[in-house]
């Protein structure tokens, strides 16, 4: 595996030293009443630094690459994914910055990386899952502005966020051979704490991924300044592909630090339950269990670390980055389990935080594309398209 630079093992210690004191007390108590993540967690995190990782340092950002975001990322997994997840809400807009121009660059990336704007991503629909060209939601030229009709869904962060990145189609032909032309991306501002003027919001029912709260949107002629319009018009959809490998490497970092964490718990439950006269950790099925979860987790990370090293020298990894993403997922969820059961009953209530780590690595199997569509990427670039 990488051996890490001092530089990076200083930057993974200090993310473990804040997850520890701060982010794992936080989930432990608002985890099981669907608290949110409070403010002042997120005030720390940008002191830290860690909104704007991947933005230049000409941007007051930290300048650093998908090593270290991914770093980052593993440690605050460990604690709360939730929050493992809000630092993209920072470093979100790092795919769309050769898009942007000077003066959008010198107008928001300077506020991001001080953790002052944070954003939401709105791409998914109804019927636009991860087939993302079936975008139906449009936006009309209406003189200066630019007016959004349609219906969005998988919206998380919506209500707390700085602004919402919405994608919409700004062509209403639709080429059948070219579905993916004509979409074009918006950076719809918006007060914190409340949904932009001309939307409306309903809450999705989650059964994981607290801390915060995931949208179902409703445009109607929601007005957005035409300087707002992201990159090229009709070429949206590129943006939201630009930064797939990075997100995903992301994804295999959330992945590894809730599988880490749950490695973690089972190994302190295991020391300390006693049955039959002896600690649990004592018995052979036991034992080979965990020695089984700490193999797949090492294994999921040297890949992870491969795939930021690849992304950070500007090699083309796109199918690397879809293995990465499929196998941390999958193991993820089979080593929660694991460690759940390790935990026997105790495990299936909310008395233990084991549950937690299971409920949010189900999800890492679903979002930033599912473990089918990946390994319809990872077969393409094998076999050739069917």
């Amino acid at each position: 595996m990488t051996e890490l630079s001092e530089e990076r093992r200083m930057i993974q210690d200090s993310a473990r030293v804040f997850t520890r004191d701060r982010v794992r007390p936080a989930a432990d108590r608002l985890d099981p009443v669907k608290g949110e993540i409070p403010r002042e967690l997120m005030e720390e995190m940008a002191e830290l630094g860690y909104f704007g990782i991947l933005i230049p340092e000409e941007y007051g950002g930290l300048g650093l690459g998908a090593f270290e975001y991914c770093l980052v990322a593993e440690e605050l997994a460990r604690g709360w994914m939730s929050v493992a997840s809000l630092i993209a809400r920072g470093n979100a807009l790092i795919g769309s910055l050769k898009a942007m121009t000077p003066e959008q660059k010198k107008v928001y990336l300077p506020r991001m990386a001080r953790g002052e704007f944070l954003g939401a991503f709105s791409l998914s629909e109804p019927d636009a899952g991860s087939d993302v060209a079936n975008i139906s939601c449009r936006a009309k030229r209406v003189g200066d502005e630019w007016e959004i009709t349609g219906n969005k869904y998988w919206c998380t962060f919506a209500d707390g966020a700085d602004f919402i990145m919405v994608f919409a189609r700004t062509d209403p032909k639709v080429d059948p051979k070219a579905r993916h032309k004509g979409i074009s991306a918006f950076m719809v501002e918006k007060p914190r704490g409340k949904l932009p003027e001309g939307v409306a919001g309903t809450v999705i029912p989650k059964i994981g991924y607290f801390g915060w709260t995931t949208w179902e949107l409703a445009f109607d002629k929601c007005r957005v300044p035409a300087a707002n319009l992201i990159g090229e018009e009709g070429r949206g959809f590129y943006l939201a592909t630009a930064g797939l490998e990075t997100a995903r490497a992301h994804t295999a970092a959330r992945s590894i630090g809730l599988a880490q964490a749950g490695l973690d718990d089972a190994i302190g439950h295991a020391k300390e339950r006693r049955q039959f006269g002896q600690a649990i950790g004592a018995f052979q099925a036991i034992r080979f269990k965990i020695a089984s979860m700490a193999t797949e987790i090492e294994a999921a990370r040297a890949l992870m670390y491969t795939v930021c090293e690849k992304i950070d020298q500007g090699v083309r990894c796109d199918k690397e980055a879809s293995m990465v993403k499929l196998f941390a997922s999958e193991m993820a969820e089979r080593v929660t389990s694991e460690a759940l059961q390790i935990f026997g009953g105790g495990g299936y209530t909310t008395l233990n935080q084991v549950e937690r780590h299971w409920r949010d690595a189900r999800l890492t199997k679903i979002f930033e594309g599912t473990s089918e569509i990946q390994m319809r990427i990872i077969s393409d670039h094998i076999l050739g398209r069917a």
